[in-house]
Parts: structure tokens; sequence; C-alpha cells
């Protein structure tokens, strides 16, 4: 994939997907010792940045292949995404969802009038679902990261970021199938080769960074996590972007995703979930004091999606 194809997906998204805006914290400034800039994508339609990449790829389909409708499997966020840029083009989306996957994201994929089709929470069931739902409906599949018109989608925060916050040269972001991170890290190396991008995954959903260690893809097993998002696989599209452009992967405990949950919502006064918490996590490792370059970085709060009834549970430990 090439930059060209990521600024065509920017004008694609644009006046759909919104500019999501960069706010500052000189909180986490003084606990971090850098200069960060959190990018908003909790304020992102259907709350996370996923809307970008669905959109993209819902619109780039032919005629033809947009009155088939689309298919997807999904715990949460891209599911509520193609719901709602299968509605925007004016076609029928088929979500298959884990039956483990949050209530509020099932009702708000609903919300966005998709058809639900639950399985078992394994990888294995959710794409054999997935394919027996295309077969019968004749709906094209876009699954939710291992697709390039979704990485595409998904780099064009690379693009707006770096209009604005001129000099930025490092970005933080979480990895979960790893779609985020391979836009982001194919827009930065083709806009500058020594810019440095950093994944952050939880420590009980590590298959990245045990890839990474490897040189080879390490499929996720039975991943123990709050962070929803990020316990899936990475793809075959996204492992070897990951493999060979993204500088390095920090990873967290379930203590500093909460901890890190917190601050935000305390001192920022931001709503984001834990899958967004798990990169500001990262950045408040002492391990990270050593990376900044001096330059600003990047945050990616890749989205705000949390389940009310789960947060007396998640900040009583």
């Amino acid at each position: 994939m090439d930059l060209e194809r990521i600024r065509d997906a920017a004008r694609r998204i644009a006046g759909s997907a919104h500019r999501t805006p960069v706010i500052t914290s000189a909180t986490l400034d003084a606990a971090t010792g850098q200069k960060l800039f959190f990018k908003c994508e909790n304020l992102q339609r259907v709350g996370a940045f996923k809307f970008r990449g669905a959109f993209n790829a819902v619109m780039r389909l032919s005629e033809e292949q947009a009155a088939r409708g689309v298919v997807t499997h999904s715990s949460g966020n891209h599911a509520q995404a193609l719901a709602l840029a299968a509605r925007l083009r004016g076609v029928t989306a088929h979500v298959v969802m884990p039956k483990t996957a949050l209530a509020s994201k099932r009702r708000a994929t609903q919300g966005y009038g998709a058809i639900l089709h639950e399985c078992e929470p394994t990888l294995v069931a959710r794409e054999a679902t997935a394919d027996r739902v295309a077969e019968q409906t004749g709906g094209v599949q876009i699954p939710p990261f291992d697709h390039p018109d979704v990485i595409a989608g998904q780099g064009t925060i690379l693009l707006e970021l770096v209009e604005q916050v001129p000099g930025i040269k490092t970005v933080v972001a979480p990895i979960g199938g790893g779609g985020l991170i391979s836009g982001i890290a194919l827009a930065a190396h083709a806009l500058d080769p020594d810019f440095q991008v950093i994944g952050a995954e939880p420590q009980g959903a590590d298959d990245a960074f045990r890839s990474k260690k490897r040189g080879e893809l390490v499929p996720q097993e039975d991943p123990r996590t709050i962070a929803d998002g990020l316990r899936t696989s990475l793809g075959a599209l996204t492992w070897p972007v990951v493999r060979d452009l993204v500088e390095r992967i920090i990873t967290v405990s379930e203590d500093e995703i909460i901890a890190a949950l917190r601050l935000v919502w305390e001192r920022m006064k931001l709503v984001v979930e834990p899958s967004a918490a798990v990169a500001v996590a990262a950045v408040l490792r002492p391990e990270f004091r050593a990376l900044g370059r001096g330059a600003p970085i990047g945050v990616v709060l890749s989205g705000g999606n949390v389940d009310l009834d789960s947060l007396p549970a998640l900040f009583v430990r």
C-alpha cells in the first residue's frame, strides 16, 4: 500500500468522518517528561477510530457489490462502524459477534441497523460464522482490520496528526488486530522514513510483542485483559507491517491500564475505553522516557465506548 491510497481514503471520508481534535495535558507531560499530543479518536463517529476504515471500505465497493450488503465479525467497535457506514450508503450489514461481546456494543450495533449473528468467542468461530453468513447472503466481507481499504482508512489519522502537530516524530498506538497501527505506520514512514511508531499492548494479550520478539507470527491464545478491543491476533496483512515498520512494542499490566484509565478520566476529563488507556499506560512506563527524541509525541486515544455496567468492577479491584 502506498501513501496515495491513504490520501485517497482521506479524501473519501472527508465530511463523513470527524477530523478529531488533538489535546494536551500538563499532568501527563509532567508524569512522562515528554510533550504529548492526544489524538481523540474517542470523539470519532461511533466513538472509535474504526469508522474511518469501515466507511472507506464500504464506499469503495462497486454498486453491484454494495447491493449484496456487507458482512463482518467484530466484538464491538468495528461492528458499530460498519453498521453505520452501511446505513449511510443504504446497504444491509450483517455482523457476527461473539456471545461474550459487551451488551452496550451489541445494542449500539443493532441501533445502527445491523443484523446480528451470534457465535462462540473464538477467532475460528467468528471467521467460520462470517463465511457462512456471507455465503448465505452474498454479502461482501469487510473484516475488522486485515483489509487494505480498512488499513488505508485508519492511516488517515496520521495524515491529520502531522498537520495538527508540526514537528511530530513519534506516535504511540494500541495494537489489537493491527489495522490501526499498520495504517499509521505505513503513512508515517512514507512521509518520513525516520518516523518512530511504537505499539502498546496488554501483557495478557501480547501476541504482537511475542511475534516481534520471535520474528514470526504468533497467534493469540486465551487473551486475558479488560482491553476487550485488543484481544484479537494480528492478521496476514498487518503482521508484516508491525514486523517491519513498528519500532518496538511496550506491554502493560492490567493495573497499569486501570490506573491510566482513571488518570485520563479524572485529569483530562475524557471518556476513553480500556483499549485506549493501554497507549496512555505505555507512555507512563519508565522505559518510554528514552524514546521521545525531544520532539512532540502523538498518542492515539483509540475509542471511548465504555460499558457503564462494568465500571464498579473495573475500578474496585
